[in-house]
This record gives structure tokens, C-alpha cells and sequence, in this order.
């Protein structure tokens, strides 16, 4: 017994050697190499468009860089590769989110869930969001998302020189719909969505790396008046947020209440354990997320195909063999439309409506090509950078769908652009994100051949600098595929 005893000890022992050592060893490994620092202040943040920098940087010090500012450390990941070690394997390490105090603690009180950190709150946000938004939930808003959709066909028709403003008021108007059951079409200058797309572009400036010193140095925060505008930003947001949901409140009760999320929220509020305050900036919160980056989405989507009209013929002869001209194409048609998802995949490669990433923090230690990612750290993955990655991206800053197809003309499953994230931390709201962009793609390709004004060429590069872009406003050029009246029938309401 006493030699078992002294073995198991002696195993237990020479465990915890092994772990130390390797442990003193990853310390010891240096942090992946970047731009020189000041001494004491460190990095200083780029003031302006900071993935293009980032992407700079990634070319000069490699996959992989680190910043310092104050006793912050910042590890920008650069490539496609480097992204799929570290923000998918190291998924559960980094799985939360470096403390807000400006965004998260100040500007949503606490509330928010982008940037809640792990933990037992985070698990019953995405519960809850999970049940509303998975897979099997999608497919039941696809009649709603056509039927705007269809809309927003009509929209161009009519006005083809307000084709942005078409596209954010589809992406209002489904949001409304499926998060708080509201059947009218949204106008996008409903005084209600711009409050809330107001609120979202203040968050999407203060959230930038750098944007508040108070996040460096977290004594700032007691400092008076320093942070008084972000709190009566605040006030003004859950106000607002409030006004969304109390008509849903009402309806209810008075038995009228359509389906929405809103419901089923407030119908298992006890269930996923939500506070009132909760449930109204969640629901707020999708609304701000999905209409923002899906209006971006399918306007980049119209800039690819008036540019790059090979491809866009591509997709029309698909358009044509599989669905013909006497019908609409429809989510059933998905599976016979390879080059139509192609298009809209590459579109969403070619101009990321998210050009940075949101800053995931690490758990642990993390050891990636002899280099240290300390626990601690802020972990970027930079979609601008990655979805340039020439060795997984061939000439990236070409538009090519066909990157998308294999050799059986099938949409690829080996390659993959994270558009929606990473990790464990990928935006819950990407299977109605995505529905939207291909029945808008169809639609929008099948009734009409776009293409660019030579006299007004478009810059393609040329987008606002916050964290969800949106293109300069730009011209397109219209030719009907379809006849009129075939277009304005199929797509009237009602059919």
C-alpha cells in the first residue's frame, strides 16, 4: 500500500512538474512582433478607418501583431489561418470580452449583450436568442422577408436613384416585423428608427479601439463630468427601448399581439429568468444590429453587380435556367442556385459590413507560433485583413464568385469567410442575415441588369469610418430583364 501511495504521489508530483514548466516556458515565449512602442504610453490607436491600418500592419510585421497602450496588450489577427487557430480552437478562450467601462458599463448600463462578458448573464442572453433565431425559427420569417423583399423590387423600380435608401428601408421594415410584429411597411425616416439607428452609430463611434481613453486608464471614470454624455446617452436608449416594446405589452394583453420575438420573450420572460431592462435592450439590440448591417449588406451587393457585370450575368443565366421568367425565385430554389449564393458569399468577402471585429478576451495563456497571447489580452480579428488573405483569397481585391463553387458547380463547403464573427462569440442573428441577402440577390438580379454610369464611376472604396460602414452614395444604371408589368404583378402586395 505504502509503494502505491509513494508512486501516485511521485505521478502527482511530477504532474504538476510538467505543468509548471511548460507554464514558465509559454511565459517566457515573447509577443508576436509590432509596430515600436513609446516608452510608458505604448501604441498609439490609428484616429481613422483603423482595420486599414491594422491590415497595413499585418503586412509589415505579419498574420499575427500585438499593441500595447497602457497596460493594455491588443493582438490583431490578420490572416485566415491564424484566425481559425486562434478565435475558432482557442474558441473557449476567448469566449469573453475585455472590460467596457465606457460602451458596455456606461453607455448601455450594463445591459448590452455585444459586449457582456462570460459568465451565467451571457448564457441566458444567448439562450434566449438562440431559441428566436436558430435554424429551424429562420425559415418561419422567410414569407415576411420575401414579401419585403418584393417590396423593395418595386422600390427600385420606381426609384432607381434611391436604391440605398430602398435597401434600409427593407431592412427596417423586416426587423420591425419579425422583433416586434409590426405589419406596415417601415419607412426608414420613421422618427423611431432614427432614433435607434442614432443610438447605434453612437455606440458603433465609442466602441472604436481607442476612442475612450477611460478604457486604458480606468481612473478616468472618476474623474467629474468625464463621462456624463455617454450616461445621458443612456437614459435616452432605454427610453427608447422602452417605447419599442410597451405597444407589444399592450397588444398582449389586449389579445391582439402578432408574433414576434418581442412576444416570446415577454411570454417566457420567468423562463430565460429576463429582467424588464434586459428584455427591452435585447430586443432593441437586434433591431439596431440586423437593420444596420443587412441594409450595408445588400447595397454592396448592388455595387458588386453594376461593377462586375461577367458575374452578374453569370447569375442571370442561373436565374434563367432554374427559375425561368414567368415566376419569382424563391428560398426553395436555394439548393438549384449555387452562382446566386456564390455572389451574395462573395460580396459579403469582398466588402465586409464589419471591417474590424469586436475585441474577444483571453481566458489563458495561448501559444501560437512560438509567440505568447497572454491571459488578459484583447484578441481582434481583423475582417478587412482576413478576407484579403491572398493564400485562402487569390487575388483578393478581385471580385470572383466562382472562388465559391467547386469542380461539381456546387457552393463549396471548405472555405469559409467569418462575416459573423467567431468563436463562441458569433452573432446568433446570421441564418435571417443570410436569408435576407440571397432572396434580395435573386429577386434583385433576376428582374434587373445593373450597371454603373460611365460618367459617374463608382468608388468602391469609399464608405463612412464606423463600425458597420455604409457606402458613399452611388449611381446605378437600370435595365429592365423582366417585362414591367410581369415584375409589378408578381411582386404587388398580396401575392
Amino acid at each position: 500500500m505504502a509503494i502505491i501511495i509513494a508512486g501516485t504521489l511521485i505521478i502527482i508530483l511530477a504532474s504538476i512538474w510538467i505543468v509548471k514548466r511548460r507554464y514558465q516556458a509559454a511565459r517566457l515565449l515573447p509577443l508576436p512582433p509590432g509596430p515600436p512602442r513609446r516608452w510608458l504610453l505604448g501604441n498609439m490607436m490609428p484616429k481613422s478607418y483603423v482595420p486599414f491600418q491594422f491590415a497595413r500592419w499585418t503586412e509589415q510585421y505579419g498574420p499575427v501583431f500585438s499593441l500595447k497602450q497602457g497596460h493594455r496588450i491588443f493582438v490583431i489577427i490578420g490572416r485566415h489561418q491564424a484566425a481559425v487557430d486562434i478565435m475558432e480552437k482557442e474558441g473557449a478562450n476567448l469566449a469573453d470580452r475585455p472590460r467596457s467601462i465606457a460602451v458596455h458599463e456606461t453607455l448601455s448600463g450594463g445591459l448590452g449583450m455585444l459586449l457582456q462578458g462570460s459568465g451565467e448573464r451571457l448564457h441566458r442572453l444567448r439562450r434566449v436568442l438562440h431559441a428566436g433565431l436558430q435554424p429551424k425559427v429562420a425559415e418561419t420569417y422567410e414569407l415576411m422577408q420575401t414579401r419585403h423583399a418584393k417590396n423593395l423590387v418595386l422600390d427600385v423600380l420606381n426609384d432607381p436613384k434611391n436604391h440605398q435608401g430602398h435597401a434600409m428601408r427593407y431592412s427596417a421594415s423586416v426587423v420591425m416585423s419579425f422583433t416586434y410584429g409590426k405589419i406596415t411597411p417601415t419607412s426608414y425616416t420613421d422618427p423611431e428608427v432614427v432614433a435607434i439607428n442614432k443610438a447605434l452609430a453612437r455606440s458603433g463611434q465609442a466602441i472604436q479601439p481607442g476612442a475612450y481613453l477611460v478604457d486604458t486608464y480606468p481612473i478616468l471614470r472618476f474623474v467629474p463630468g468625464y463621462l456624463s454624455q455617454l450616461k445621458a446617452w443612456h437614459k435616452e436608449d432605454l427610453a427608447l427601448c422602452n417605447r419599442q416594446l410597451d405597444p407589444v405589452r399592450r397588444q398582449m394583453r389586449e389579445g391582439t399581439a402578432r408574433p414576434s420575438f418581442a412576444r416570446f420573450m415577454l411570454e417566457h420572460q420567468k423562463q430565460y429568468q429576463l429582467e424588464d431592462k434586459e428584455l427591452e435592450y435585447l430586443a432593441g439590440g437586434i433591431f439596431g444590429a440586423a437593420s444596420d448591417t443587412t441594409a450595408s449588406a445588400i447595397t454592396f451587393m448592388i455595387m458588386a453587380a453594376a461593377i462586375h457585370r461577367d458575374a452578374q450575368a453569370r447569375v442571370q443565366e442561373e436565374l434563367d435556367n432554374v427559375v425561368g421568367r414567368t415566376r419569382l425565385p424563391t428560398f426553395d430554389d436555394q439548393e438549384m442556385l449555387p452562382q446566386v449564393t456564390a455572389f451574395m458569399l462573395e460580396s459579403l468577402r469582398w466588402r465586409p459590413v464589419v471591417l474590424g471585429g469586436f475585441g474577444h478576451r483571453a481566458t489563458k495563456d495561448i501559444t501560437w507560433n512560438n509567440y505568447l497571447i497572454p491571459a488578459g489580452a484583447t484578441v481582434i480579428g481583423n475582417h478587412w485583413a482576413i478576407a484579403n488573405d491572398p493564400e485562402v483569397f487569390p487575388e483578393p481585391h478581385k471580385f470572383n464568385p466562382q472562388r465559391w463553387i467547386d469542380d461539381a458547380g456546387r457552393v463549396r463547403g471548405d472555405l469559409k469567410f467569418f462575416t459573423f464573427g467567431f468563436g463562441r462569440r458569433v452573432c446568433p442573428g446570421q441564418h435571417v442575415a443570410n436569408r435576407s441577402v440571397f432572396i434580395n440577390t435573386a429577386l434583385i438580379l433576376w428582374a434587373f441588369r445593373l450597371s454603373e454610369n460611365p460618367a459617374a464611376k463608382i468608388d468602391t472604396l469609399a464608405f463612412s469610418d464606423t463600425f458597420t460602414i455604409h457606402a458613399a452614395p452611388f449611381e446605378i444604371c437600370l435595365a429592365k430583364r423582366i417585362d414591367e408589368n410581369v415584375v409589378r404583378e408578381l411582386c404587388a402586395p398580396g401575392k
